[in-house]
């Protein structure tokens, strides 16, 4: 089984190139060395199947997605509570660090999505990492929307991100929704589009030539509102990926790739919702 999403297609385990029995059925790849040319400790050893890494590390279930993903999202709302406090009142002499800080947040927090996107082996550290990361960036444009708009818009959108994961997930489990490769496909392009969009709108800016994607005007609505939807959309590839993992026993480090795809895909809701709002509210 194998996947579009450059955030699991890195895992040696998900695309076959390691392998779990579960259930007692072998899953592809069983008993091929790994691709690194060392024995793979999972191949049977003495006429007994030997899992001394899965034995140690245990196998991804349901409740280790949630306990890493928790864990994840804790850390985001940490450093941006820490970051919205450390600012304190806007004003003219604090709107430079709350540039700043999403600047030099919202970059890490970039840098490290691309590392944890194609790393093979997924870290736990980097992963909190980038949550830090994010967390301070998120922060900073949290604070700078509630003092331009204020009326609660934060909260509303901070509501509106766990409402659109929870009736994500009760519409992926009860219309048993199915994620076909062509549909990952396509979620996979369309992200690369929008962030391709995004990074030359900021470009242009700079330049005073934007396009207004990030405008309060209709193609800004419009932007905005795509990237709702598609943040819905990878919600489903993240549920889907846990799901086919825990059936295929992967390592328990593996709810830790879940855990990042979730934090990316919740993220990207909430900023797209929050500017939605805004322009709602400008209206």
């Amino acid at each position: 089984m194998r996947s579009n999403n450059p955030v699991f297609n890195r895992s040696p385990e998900f695309n076959g190139q390691s392998t779990y029995a579960g259930n007692g059925q072998a899953y592809g790849g069983y008993g091929q060395a790994n691709p690194y040319g060392q024995p793979d400790p999972y191949q049977t050893q003495g006429g007994q199947p030997g899992y001394p890494d899965l034995q140690e590390q245990g196998r991804m279930t349901i409740d280790s997605v949630v306990q890493k993903t928790g864990i994840t999202l804790l850390t985001v709302i940490v450093f941006a509570a820490a970051t919205w406090m450390l600012v304190g009142d806007v004003s003219a002499q604090t709107a430079g660090m709350l540039y700043g800080a999403m600047l030099v947040g919202g970059g890490a927090a970039f840098v490290l999505s691309l590392v944890n996107s194609f790393k093979r082996v997924i870290s736990p550290g980097l992963v909190l990492a980038f949550a830090a990361a994010e967390g301070v960036a998120l922060g900073a444009f949290s604070k700078f929307f509630d003092a331009q708009f204020g009326g609660g818009i934060v909260v509303q959108a901070v509501l509106g991100t766990f409402a659109a994961l929870a009736g994500t997930l009760a519409a992926y489990k009860f219309f048993n929704i199915t994620v076909s490769n062509k549909f990952r496909k396509f979620v996979v392009s369309a992200m690369f589009g929008m962030v391709a969009l995004g990074l030359l709108e900021m470009v242009l800016g700079m330049f005073g030539n934007g396009l207004g994607l990030f405008d309060d005007g209709a193609l800004g609505l419009l932007f905005a509102v795509a990237g709702l939807v598609l943040g819905v959309f990878m919600l489903l590839l993240d549920f889907d990926f846990a799901e086919r993992g825990v059936a295929a026993g992967l390592a328990e480090r593996e709810s830790w790739r879940v855990a990042f795809g979730l934090t990316v895909s919740l993220v990207w809701i909430y900023t797209n919702l929050l500017r939605i709002l805004a322009i709602f509210q400008q209206d």
